[in-house]
């Protein structure tokens, strides 16, 4: 079993050029047989006519002395003679095998007058069996006899090896060269993949501060860049995730802590009963925070899972909001906040408990985040076939760094944290959500120390 890719390439490639060789000589051969044969051919009617005409001018009394002399004056081809009683006669070929076998009807047709061109792998030498051959047949009359002579190509068992021997080295040069061209070119493919597997196996053991340095423009480079870009976004999530777990605890933290001091100071016999009281509240406060947090988990991962139950109903938006701002109204009345409403009636298509949670931790966020005697402006813009809700504040602003992840689960901006809000980061995730299943999409626009603006856009028909 082939177990490293490196190997796999060098073998597959090697087995791609034996068999790219092989074709290759079987079909350069197959372009040029005809071409070849075509060649040949020619040359042998050409000697055969050369032959005939020497006859015809000379007659002379023995033809099988005319035929020797033109195969010792020119040993290139053999020439074989047959009459109508079927003697046979060669010239140019070893004494010992000056024998042929040939189909007499095709003898026959030549003495008749026609000429062939033969093909046939019938010739039976003691030296070279079933040798594909090329033979011509002429007629030919000397002194009112006829004969039919045949032209064949000589080819010497030297020639024979010299040229099979000349093939074959060139094959297996081109053999040696293309793999040691595949081992070379082989490394520049596997040499990226090493890098790859070395940073994966660092990244799987937690060290997400990996970077595969390959600069090409191929399929491997992309898959690199792609790496990159997957290590930098686990990177971020695991810094997400410490944040989170920090969070968390911290909001876990605060609230056990006191619970558990109170408790203890309630245990005390001489605790007057306005402090009794009061730590009771605080327990209760704390414990209500706690639930807080945990439910908003729990909705999340509800979110999350795309199983939270969906119920759209027709129902009028402006006072949704109305009612929200009415149940906010001791907080803003306490800082003494300005609100102006400009709320016209729209109906929507939506889930009303769910977008009255969004409404509520956005408008609860900018009076939070509102100082004393500040501003909060909520707009309600009807479109064709959209709604644009803006929540504008005269707050604390949000960084410029801070707005691209106020959305992300479990962040807290600086703000949220140094004003002890109880917050625990998961209302603006949660808020997006939702809005991302009613097919809608939230923006932020803020400065710091000059407010923040958040703006809602809502199809009027939502399905889920």
């Amino acid at each position: 079993m082939i177990k490293t890719l490196y190997l796999r390439v060098v073998l597959t490639f090697s087995a791609v050029v034996v068999v790219s060789v092989f074709l290759t000589f079987h079909i350069v051969m197959l372009l040029y047989t005809n071409r070849i044969t075509t060649e040949v051919q020619a040359s042998l009617l050409k000697v055969g006519y050369q032959l005939v005409e020497m006859s015809n001018e000379y007659q002379p009394i023995k033809l099988e002395t005319l035929l020797e002399g033109s195969t010792q004056f020119n040993d290139s081809y053999s020439l074989f003679l047959f009459d109508d009683s079927g003697y046979q006669a060669s010239f140019g070929v070893e004494k010992n095998n000056d024998r042929i076998e040939l189909d007499q009807q095709r003898v026959t047709s030549v003495l008749h007058g026609n000429i062939y061109k033969i093909e046939t792998k019938n010739f039976i030498y003691a030296d070279f069996k079933e040798s594909t051959n090329l033979m011509i047949g002429i007629p030919l009359a000397v002194n009112g006899k006829q004969y039919a002579l045949f032209v064949t190509p000589k080819v010497s068992e030297v020639a024979r090896k010299q040229t099979r021997n000349t093939i074959i080295t060139a094959l297996l040069i081109v053999l040696l060269i293309g793999s040691l061209l595949i081992l070379v070119a082989s490394r520049y493919i596997v040499s990226p993949i090493k890098k790859l597997t070395l940073a994966t196996n660092r990244l799987a053991r937690g060290n997400f501060n990996v970077n595969v340095n390959i600069k090409r423009s191929d399929e491997i480079g992309l898959l690199a860049e792609g790496f990159n870009h997957m290590a930098g976004e686990l990177k971020q999530l695991e810094q997400m995730r410490q944040d989170f777990v920090s969070n968390v605890s911290h909001e876990i933290q605060s609230p056990l802590t006191s619970i558990r001091g109170f408790s203890k100071a309630l245990r005390q016999s001489a605790l007057q009963e306005d402090e009794r009281h009061r730590y009771l509240e605080i327990i209760e406060r704390e414990s209500e925070h706690l639930s807080r947090l945990s439910e908003n988990l729990l909705k999340l991962a509800s979110l999350e899972s795309e199983h939270h139950p969906f119920h759209p109903t027709t129902y009028d938006l402006d006072e949704q909001l109305r009612r929200v701002v009415v149940f906010f109204e001791p907080q803003w009345s306490e800082k003494e906040l300005g609100l102006d409403l400009n709320l016209p009636r729209v109906k929507i298509s939506a889930d009303a408990d769910q977008l009255n949670q969004v409404w509520t931790n956005l408008i609860g966020n900018a009076i939070k985040f509102t100082p004393h005697q500040g501003t909060i402006q909520i707009k309600l813009a009807a479109k064709t076939d959209r709604v644009v809700i803006s929540i504008q504040d005269s707050g604390i602003g949000i960084k410029k760094e801070e707005q691209e992840r106020i959305f992300e689960r479990f962040y807290k901006t600086d703000h949220a944290r140094q004003r002890g809000s109880g917050g625990s980061g998961l209302g603006l995730a949660i808020v997006r959500k939702i809005i991302e299943r009613h097919h809608g999409s939230i923006s932020v626009a803020s400065e710091p120390g000059e407010g923040t603006l958040f703006t809602v856009i809502l199809p009027i028909f939502t399905y889920s």
